[in-house]
Formats: structure tokens, sequence, C-alpha cells
């Protein structure tokens, strides 16, 4: 066997090996794909190495794809009530930071070691693959493998007793945060009212821009005992009964400016439908509805917009991105036209355009050959790691750039994702591996110590913070937390407590920023 079939060969079954072992399960936890990189360490300690190219592939191919997908979290999170949690994450992650460096002059730990304990802490992959890039050193990803496991089982057991610890009921904090989320994302609804005002009497549907004025959508009106889809022309009279879409304070405006609500419904008709499209076409990516002017040219009504499984209410200025699922209420004669603006075309989520892939991880490897001097001793540059990761989260956010669809579908980003970080883990693990031994034997229980002091302090200090100052709710604390130890086994530990998803959310929030304050502190502690 040759030496190139060799390394093949010994990089895939470090990746089944892995597998076999992330599977396994002790009391319901599980190493997942990160198993590899322990598999990986043994081979790496017994002489088998992967080479480095493989490392940076899967580096470039994993960062990227997370990036593309956190770009829009990452920005809406500066521009919405997503502060305090961002400031929790923040305060975490400066507290390991500040952990690490105490640590290691506590144990007399090496600096390119101890940044591998700060990212195994973590449990951030991105961090160690920024941390091999500004160190240069084997020494990282030995401190990754050490301090990891504790990382991923002590976020656990942390979110498991943080119920008891901070003595708050889950039920009650369910209660206070469906009210929270309602405000957020209020439900969308409809009801039925009936015209009682003469001045709204004889004017047509284009002329009151009722959407503009109660942010609720008319998708029905009954007149005559003729149910029709609305268009702009269509005059409205006293006693005709109308259908509105849209929150329940759009609602109770549409109720003060044309009459009271009524049980009464109109019936669908023959020549009405209402129909799930998915946005696939490119030239309506970016676009607002407003633009699209779809009542005016189709008597098309978009009553709500499904993104990330969150229901949206639309306004005229709702942009529409890729992917999503609108629900639009048009008479059958349209609907097809309706469709072919939008695209609906279901396998076209699932084709992988290589091109915007490719460009956008370019432009990231330029990216993160910038430096900043901020001064002799201090430079800070992002590297491949954190190059790629800030050009992904701003492809990721503006979505379009002319013909260009930066986002891809969830099932293509998973699959590079994972791809990428499993030859990542092992190119990085038998590197790592082969000087496992001789760090043991300079270290020895020391590394353990301060890799459980890394990962338990920030936890426990940034939960206290988060409480009495900022009024976290529980369950967006437990997503707070994991998020920002980017632990996604904490927050699956989650799952059976709750049935929420406002950890979920919190999680999201707190994530892409948490990987960019780590990979800066990374750089940091790197300078050291």
């Amino acid at each position: 066997m040759s030496i190139f079939s060799l390394t093949y060969f010994s990089l895939f079954v470090i990746i089944a090996i892995g597998f076999i072992i992330g599977r396994l399960k002790i009391k319901g936890i599980s190493l997942d794909m990160s198993a590899v990189i322990f598999v990986a360490l043994l081979f790496g300690h017994f002489g088998v190495i992967i080479p480095r190219d493989f490392q940076d592939i899967g580096l470039v191919l994993f960062v990227f794809t997370i990036g593309i997908q956190a770009g829009p979290g990452f920005f809406r999170t500066f521009r919405s009530e997503g502060r305090s949690l961002v400031a929790v994450a923040l305060i975490l992650v400066s507290l390991a930071a500040i952990t690490t460096v105490a640590s290691a002059w506590l144990f007399g730990i090496e600096f390119h070691l101890a940044v591998g304990l700060f990212t195994g802490a973590l449990t951030s992959t991105p961090g160690l693959a920024a941390a091999i890039d500004s160190t240069g050193s084997s020494l990282a990803p030995i401190g990754y493998g050490i301090a990891y496991p504790f990382g991923v089982i002590g976020v656990i057991i942390f979110v498991k007793l943080l119920p008891v610890l901070l003595k708050v009921n889950i039920r009650d904090a369910e209660a206070d945060i469906d009210r929270q989320l309602q405000r957020i994302y209020p439900e969308v609804c409809n009801r039925h009212f009936i015209i009682e005002n003469d001045n709204i009497a004889g004017k047509t549907v284009g002329e009151l821009q009722i959407r503009n004025m109660t942010g609720a959508s008319i998708s029905r009106v009954l007149s005559g005992g003729r149910a029709m889809t609305p268009s702009p022309g269509t005059v409205l009279h006293k006693g005709d009964l109308v259908k509105a879409v849209g929150s329940q304070e759009a609602l109770e405006k549409v109720r003060l400016l044309i009459g009271s609500s009524t049980d009464l419904e109109i019936p669908l008709g023959e020549d009405y439908e209402v129909q799930s499209i998915l946005v696939t076409r490119k030239d309506v990516v970016n676009k607002s509805i407003g633009q699209l002017n779809l009542f005016s040219n189709y008597n098309a009504t978009i009553t709500r917009i499904r993104r990330s499984g969150i229901d949206i209410v639309p306004s005229e200025s709702s942009q529409i991105r890729f992917g999503d699922k609108l629900l639009i209420a048009c008479n059958k004669e349209n609907m097809q036209s309706v469709a072919e603006v939008f695209g609906n075309q279901e396998k076209k989520l699932s084709d992988t355009n290589m091109f915007p892939i490719a460009a956008g991880i370019v432009l990231g490897i330029m990216a993160g050959q910038i430096s900043i001097e901020f001064s002799e001793n201090l430079v800070f540059s992002p590297g491949l790691a954190g190059g790629v990761l800030l050009v992904a989260l701003f492809l990721g956010n503006i979505g379009k750039t002319g013909p260009v669809i930066w986002t891809m579908s969830a099932m293509a980003n998973q699959l590079l994702r994972q791809l990428g970080l499993l030859f990542f883990l092992a190119a990085v693990g038998t590197q790592a591996g082969a000087q496992i031994a001789g760090t043991f034997n300079d270290y020895g229980i020391n590394l353990f110590y301060a890799g459980i002091l890394i990962t338990i302090i920030p936890m426990a200090v940034s939960a206290f913070i988060a409480q009495r100052f900022f009024r976290l709710n529980l369950l967006s604390l437990f997503g707070t937390i994991t998020g920002s130890m980017t632990s996604t086994p904490g927050l699956a530990a989650i799952d059976p407590i709750t049935d929420s998803n406002a950890p979920q959310i919190a999680y999201a929030t707190v994530y892409p920023v948490a990987m960019v304050v780590l990979i800066i502190f990374v750089h940091i502690l790197a300078g050291f």
C-alpha cells in the first residue's frame, strides 16, 4: 500500500471508529462527532499522522458553513432585545479567558497549551482552529483534548442543577417566557369584521391602505352575498363582511377602523385558495413585499412568513429571504402565476451551487491576512479561521449579491460542515497525539484541574450576574449559558426539561457572538 493510500485509509478508519464511539451513551451522554479527535489522538500517539492539508480544508469548510448559517442571527442581536443575552455571553467568555490566564500562572502551564485548554473548556472547535492558526503550536490541540470531556460533561451537569441552585420553578419560567415571546413574535390570527364606519363605506381597498394603517391584511371580502379575494379596486360597502389576518394588536386596530368583529365567517368559494409557497427564485430575494406589488398585480396577499421555524407577521417593508415559506391567499386563477414569482421549487433548496462557497472562502482567506497593530507586542490578525468566519457572517447576513445567493440549504450546509469538521478533527488529533505523552509527563494532573476551573467558574459567576442584574428568565439563561459555552450537548440536555423553544432561541442568539469573541480572546492569549 502506497503512502498516499495509507493516509486516506487511516483518515477514514479514524472517522469510522470515532463515529462508533461517539454514538455510545453513558447515562444519556455521548461525545458525538467529537469522539473523532480522541481516536485521532490515539492514532497519532502510535505514529499515524494525517497531513496538514486535510486540516486546513476541513477548517475552512467547517467555519464557513457555520458563519453562513449564523450570519442573520449574529447581526440581528445588535438590533433587538437580545442585548442582555449578548452581554451575559461576553461576560462568560471574558471570565473564561481571565480564568485561563490565572490557571496558567497558578499551575505553571505554557500559554500555547493554556489556549487549547481555553477552547476545550468552552467546547469550541472554531476556537481550536483559531488557536492552532495563531499559535502554530501542536500544544493547543492537546490542551483542547484534555479540557473538552469535562467541558461537555460540566455544562450538562451545571444546567441540570441550575433550577435547584437558583430556586426557580421551570413551569413559572415557561409561563413568563411565553408572555415575552408573544410580544416579540405576535401570534398570527384571523378575525371577521362588519363594516360599520361611514368613512370607510364607498372607498376601495387600495385607497384605504389598511395594511399600512393597521399592520393587518384583508384576505377576503363578502359583499352582496358574493365572496371574493379583494383587489385594489374592490369597493367596500357598509354591512360588508371582511376577513383580516394579523397580530391581535393589528386586528384590534382594524376593529377601531372599520367596525365590530363577528362570529360570522366568509365561505372560501370555488375561486379562492390559500397555499404555502417556497421562495426559491433569486430575483425576489432581499426584495420587500411592497416592491413585489402582489396585491395590485395578482390580487394576492401574503398573510404570514415562516422563517427558521418562526411565524412572522408580514409588512410592506418585510424582506423576502431564500427558503422562506409564504402563506398566500389568492384566487385560483392567479395562484400559479404567484407561485412562479417566488419559484416554489423544492428541489432548488437541495441544490448546491459551489461558486458562492468557493468565492466566499477565497474572500475569507484574504480577510484573514489583514493585520491590526495595537502595540509593538500586540498585533491582531483574524487568521484563517477568523477571516473565513467573519466574511461568512457578513455574507450570510446580506444573503444575496446580484445574482449570487450566499445562503445554502440546511441539508447542504450540514453535509459540508460535518465533512469539514471530520477532516479537521482527524488531522489535528493525529498531530497532537504525537506529543501528548510528553505533555502529560511535563504537566500531569494539573491540566485537568485547570480545565475544570475554566469550565465551572465562568458559568457560575455568569449565571449569578444574569439573574441578579439582567433578570434573565431561567429558560433564556439555559440557552445563553450553553450558547456562550458553544455546547450543543448542553443544549440537548435541556430538551427533556421543558417544551419551550426559548433555550434554542437564546442559544442561537449568543452562539455566533460567543464564537467571534472567543476567537478574539484566542488571539490575545496567544500573544502572551
